[in-house]
Formats: structure tokens, C-alpha cells, sequence
């Protein structure tokens, strides 16, 4: 193994090769010699580099850990992957999507493994937490919370070179926080959450140069999941940490629990457990390996595994792109002041997406006065009413009793003649996970009574209209338990 970069970050990617009898650190590269030097002596290394391209043409380096400041990754990865060395790069992998696509086309075509090391993904408490929530822990996963916080008091000192870099690179727009540390937060977002769709971020500034405080907002692509992230500044509050002067820690919401990750890169919380779920009646807590340090040895192994075959790399760079793509639409948002789409950052004409989608969707928010159309275009359902009755009895076919698993009700469903239908009625009935169909009889004490004219109804099973719409427009009533109703609308996909 090669490091290319000697400076304070590498201090921690030592820890996964010291006594391992799979991978050592055989040189190091960095600008200033006399660093490099102190590197391979303090690492027990054989050579000390100070031109990349010395260090690959070097038969006996099998490998590179990139940790060189992020917008120089894209060279020194291109040159690693043609030299045939398998290739570890810091996060964040770089400054632009079509950057991270020449980098990750140069690692295909040298038959390398490339991983964008993000520590966050193999820290012990985020590993179990993530294990836990698929077990299902804490139910059907809605949502996760990220709390954030970074003082100029306490943690590891850090030279003046490494904050000139730093800020060198925020001076471009690439936050300090939101998108070099943030590359951590929006991993975990990612890895938990599924694909983000779309990002909503008011990124402030305390001076100028740090961006913070900022809050960000985002909805997952296929699922009505949300993540909120917030970074603030505490100009006099002393972190306890052994690493960087920050901390962060992050709450899960499910449909049945909640799930509490109490460490992060400092030890604010070091009195609690590492991970806490709540299950509705009591608290359980576990404890494992929370050091900050463990993630970087977890991805050392990860790496070394990656090599040998025996794992996939975490994060491959497809992955590793994705969250570099929602950092860049972070920032857009944050410049533009309003809601962006994932999707808008690779579209010719970003804005006329972004309009579409916005004047597309705005009907299904439910909150906001709402004021009655001028015109009615397109309103009538009546041309679907004849249809009613054919949709109704095969329900069954749709029925999905894994969506309400255990799920057991009567609705009574009466749809008012319109468009030369009759009145009709129709029982509902779920039990067992299945689901049966009565026509032309009105169900003894239902659970819940929805009325509706009967195009509507059709419409609505047609996917012609939405069911929101119809209610917001007082087309359909009801009595009873209003929630049975909801679970209906998910037992039979409407």
C-alpha cells in the first residue's frame, strides 16, 4: 500500500494497517519531503516519494489511499488506475459529476478496484443501527433526523496548512461543512434512506468563509421518506473529541420505533449508549465499538477485502458519485433559494424541469387555502360511472394483504348514480388476508362508510383521479373510522 498524502486525515487510515498481516504501508508520497520522510519512518515504511509519478511507477505498490485535498483526486486517480494500482480515494471523490465520470471510466478501464472511502458506512454504531432497522427494529422506516455541531474549542490540533487548504477550496462554493464533512451526513441519508429525489437547503455564513448555520431538507425518490441535517456553529463551547472539534449524532423514526445513533466524530454524548431504540414501551441499548477511529479501520478491511474479491467496495464509485451529485444539488439550492431536483442537475434545460415538476405535483400538497378554479376542464367523471360496477368487484385482484398485513375490516361503499347509473351499494370485507366483494347489499355495522358518486369512484380506480383530489374537492364522505378508509387506499394501490 501507497498513501498519497501525508497530511493530518492520514494519521487516522494508519490505524487499519498497523499489525495487519494483509496489507502494510510500503511508501508515502507528499509534497513537502521532509514530511514524507517523518511519514515513512513514524509508519515503518520502505520509501518516501514527493512526485506521484515516481511512487507509480513503483512495481511494489499494489495499492494507493488518495488523501490529497479533493479537487486535486481527479488526476492522481486517472494516473493510479492506468498505472493498474487499485485505488482508495478520500471523500469527497471530487468537484463535478464530469470529473467523477473520467475517474470512475479510468478505474473500468484499468481492471481496478475504486472506492470513495466514506467511514460513516463501516462505524460499528451506524452498522448496527442500519442492521437493526432492516431487522425491523423500529417497523417501516420514515425518516432520520441529523444533528451536527463544530467549535473552535477542543479536539486535535490542526496545522495552518491543512485549514489553507481547506478554505482554499470552500472559496470556490464547496462548503466547509455541507460539503466536505457533509459528504458523511449525506452518505448515511443515502445509505438509509434510499435515492434522494430532491433537496431543499437554507446554507447561511457566520463570516464569510464557514457555512454554517444551514438546515437541508430532503425527500427520498420512491418513498415518502424525509432527512433533515442541520450544522451549527458553537463559538464557545468546548467538544470533547479526540479527532476534530465536531460532533454530530442521528435519530430514525419508524412506524413503530425509534432509533438513536448517540456518536459521531466527538464524544458530546459519551455517557450514553452508542445505539438506543425506543419500541414503544421501554428502551433497549447496545453498546459497541464507538471510537470515531473505527469507521477508518472498518474501511481499511472493506478495501483490502475489495481487492482479494471478497466484498464489494464501500462506496464503489457509482455510489460515491450519487453522493457527490446530491452535494452539488445542495448547493445549488442553497444559491438559488428554492426546492432542486436531483435529476435537475444533469438536465439541458434545469429550470423548465424543475417548473414542470413543481406545477405537476402541486396538487397533491394538502396544506395552504386553497381557492376553487375559475374553469373546469376535464372535471366531470360521469363518463366513467358505468364502469363502477365492473371495477368494484374485481378488487379483489388487486387486493395486497402484505400492505395491511393483519389488517381486518368491513367498509361500506355507496356510490350515488350520475351519467345514467343507478344507486349502488357494496360491502367490503378483509379478514385473513383476503379480501371479498358484496354487491347490492349495504354491510351491517361497518367499520367505515364511504359515499362518492359513482364516476368518481371509477376515476378513481382507473388512476384517472387521485383519491386526495376527490376529497379535497368534498366528493367523497364518510363515517366511521376515518383510518380504516386510509388503509384501504393502501390495500388496494389507489
Amino acid at each position: 500500500m501507497a498513501f498519497i498524502g501525508a497530511g493530518r486525515i492520514a494519521d487516522l487510515h494508519a490505524l487499519g494497517y498497523a499489525g495487519n498481516p494483509d496489507a502494510r504501508i510500503y511508501a508515502v508520497c507528499d509534497a513537502l519531503p521532509e514530511r514524507a520522510e517523518a511519514r515513512r519512518k513514524e509508519w515503518g515504511a520502505e520509501k518516501a516519494y514527493t512526485d506521484v509519478r515516481d511512487l507509480l511507477a513503483d512495481g511494489n505498490v499494489h495499492a494507493v489511499e488518495v488523501l490529497t485535498p479533493y479537487d486535486t483526486h481527479e488526476p492522481i486517480v486517472v494516473a493510479a488506475a492506468r498505472a493498474g494500482k487499485h485505488i482508495a480515494c478520500q471523500k469527497p471523490m471530487t468537484t463535478s459529476l464530469a470529473s467523477a465520470d473520467r475517474m470512475i471510466a479510468a478505474a473500468k478501464a484499468g481492471g481496478v478496484v475504486y472506492k470513495v472511502t466514506e467511514v460513516y458506512v463501516t462505524y460499528p454504531p451506524l452498522v448496527l443501527a442500519k442492521k437493526l432497522i432492516d431487522d425491523g427494529a423500529i417497523g417501516e422506516l420514515a425518516g432520520m433526523r441529523i444533528k451536527y455541531v463544530a467549535s473552535p474549542k477542543g479536539g486535535w490540533h490542526v496545522s495552518e496548512a491543512t485549514y489553507e487548504q481547506q478554505f482554499r477550496i470552500a472559496s470556490q462554493g464547496f462548503g466547509y461543512e455541507t460539503f466536505d464533512h457533509g459528504h458523511h451526513e449525506w452518505a448515511v441519508g443515502h445509505w438509509f434512506l434510499g435515492e434522494p429525489e430532491r433537496v431543499c437547503a437554507w446554507v447561511d455564513s457566520l463570516n464569510g468563509i464557514l457555512d454554517t448555520p444551514a438546515v437541508v431538507m430532503w425527500k427520498s425518490r420512491d418513498a415518502k421518506r424525509y432527512g433533515v441535517a442541520d450544522f451549527m456553529h458553537a463559538a464557545d463551547l468546548h467538544i470533547p473529541s479526540n479527532y476534530y472539534s465536531n460532533d454530530e449524532w442521528f435519530e430514525f423514526t419508524g412506524s413503530r420505533g425509534i432509533l438513536l445513533v448517540n456518536r459521531g466524530t466527538g464524544e458530546i454524548q459519551r455517557e450514553r449508549p452508542a445505539v438506543s431504540v425506543f419500541n414503544g414501551e421501554c428502551w433497549e441499548h447496545h453498546d459497541v465499538p464507538a471510537d470515531w477511529s473505527e469507521g477508518f479501520k472498518g474501511s481499511t478491511r472493506n478495501f483490502i477485502d475489495a481487492i482479494r474479491g471478497q466484498d464489494q467496495p464501500m462506496l464503489t464509485g457509482e455510489q460515491g458519485r450519487e453522493v457527490l451529485r446530491f452535494g452539488l444539488a445542495v448547493m445549488l439550492s442553497a444559491r438559488k433559494r428554492r426546492e432542486v431536483f436531483i435529476d435537475e442537475l444533469e438536465r439541458p434545460f434545469p429550470w423548465l424541469y424543475n417548473v414542470r415538476r413543481r406545477l405537476r405535483e402541486r396538487e397533491e400538497v394538502i396544506v395552504g387555502p386553497r381557492r376553487r378554479p375559475w374553469f373546469r376542464f376535464g372535471a366531470s367523471t360521469a363518463k366513467y360511472a358505468s364502469q363502477a360496477r365492473r371495477l368494484t368487484e374485481q378488487l379483489p385482484h388487486r387486493f395486497d394483504p402484505v400492505a395491511v398485513s393483519g389488517w381486518s375490516c368491513t367498509v361500506a361503499l355507496f356510490l350515488s348514480g350520475e351519467g345514467g347509473v343507478a344507486d349502488q351499494w357494496f360491502g367490503v370485507h378483509v379478514a385473513d388476508g383476503k379480501m371479498g366483494i358484496v354487491v347490492d347489499e349495504r354491510p351491517a355495522n361497518p367499520d367505515v362508510t364511504l359515499r362518492m358518486p359513482a364516476g368518481t369512484w371509477a376515476a378513481i380506480v382507473l388512476g384517472k383521479k387521485r383519491l386526495e383530489t376527490a376529497f379535497f374537492q368534498g366528493k367523497i364522505k364518510f363515517e366511521g373510522k376515518g383510518e380504516e378508509a386510509l388503509k384501504l387506499k393502501n390495500a388496494i394501490k389507489l
